[in-house]
């Protein structure tokens, strides 16, 4: 079966870089969000299993979304999306609850990577 993939990126070529990412693995994406107030709304509607999701968004940062899909959802899986530099969001991020994080520019291999080790459950 299918991971079931919810995007949540405020620009729209990294939605479709992820979206490239995971065309050729066994995924699904059932959505798409570009802020974090849309993400909790298609998180609770769509009910993903693993959702990426930007730190640095308008309306409401990927990490208080975070915090609230997991206050809905204690077993989300969420990783994050960070540029390089942002090592402190990062590790606010984590505190919050999401399972790992990949880095911009994102490579292939090294993103299915992240994902294959958060859902053998060794975070």
């Amino acid at each position: 079966m299918a991971t079931r993939v919810l995007i949540v990126d405020d620009a729209v070529f990294m939605r479709d870089m992820i979206k490239d990412i995971f065309s050729g693995g066994d995924f699904e994406i059932v959505g798409e969000a570009v802020h974090g107030v849309e993400a909790v709304d298609k998180y609770k509607e769509l009910k993903p299993d693993l959702v990426t999701m930007d730190i640095v968004m308008p309306f409401k940062s990927g990490i208080e979304a975070t915090k609230e899909i997991l206050a809905f959802d204690d077993k989300a899986t969420i990783i994050m999306c960070s540029a390089l530099g942002q090592e402190s969001l990062v590790m606010e991020a984590l505190d919050a609850g999401a399972k790992n994080f990949i880095v911009k520019p994102f490579k292939a291999d090294d993103v299915l990577a992240v994902v294959k080790k958060v859902q053998a459950g060794e975070g």
